[in-house]
């Protein structure tokens, strides 16, 4: 896919997050365990992980997310945002 600009490209991240990442996986958030029960692209240009814990649910940026070791299947493309998001 031709992704020309930072919309494009964002896209493009996501589609494959939303393709590849194991979902759900159960991780670390501030000493809480919370389960990562999908993504989702926010208005505002963020991916994001929607957590899940006693019925409350939270968006967490995946710039932000703690992994859990061994991470889940398609964490590399958590990786190529992060380094995306970097530059």
């Amino acid at each position: 896919m031709d992704a020309y600009d930072n919309d494009d490209q964002l896209t493009g991240l996501y589609t494959m997050l939303e393709e590849h990442l194991a979902l759900p996986f159960t991780t670390e958030v501030l000493g809480v365990a919370v389960s990562v029960d999908r993504i989702d692209l926010t208005d505002d240009g963020r991916i994001v992980a929607v957590c899940k814990r006693a019925g409350i649910r939270q968006a967490i940026g995946i710039l932000d997310l703690p992994l859990p070791d061994p991470a889940p299947t398609g964490s590399q493309w958590i990786a190529a945002y992060r380094r995306w998001a970097r530059r």
